[in-house]
């Protein structure tokens, strides 16, 4: 799954990008809950990588 899907998907439940630094955005929830998300551009995320976001955000990505 691309980067643009996940963001795409968080932003959906709440969660706002706060900011993005050499390859990887930070987003935060209202309840103060925060997961960073690699960019790596047109490459898929690792499903590995997807499940902890999916984990630490409590939203359903796969």
């Amino acid at each position: 799954m691309k980067y643009s899907r996940v963001e795409k998907t968080l932003k959906e439940n709440g969660w706002v990008m706060e900011r993005m630094k050499g390859g990887h955005a930070q987003f935060r929830n209202d309840s103060g809950g925060s997961t960073t998300v690699p960019y790596n551009g047109n490459k898929d995320i690792p499903i590995g990588t997807l499940k902890a976001i999916e984990k630490q955000t409590g939203v359903s990505i796969i």
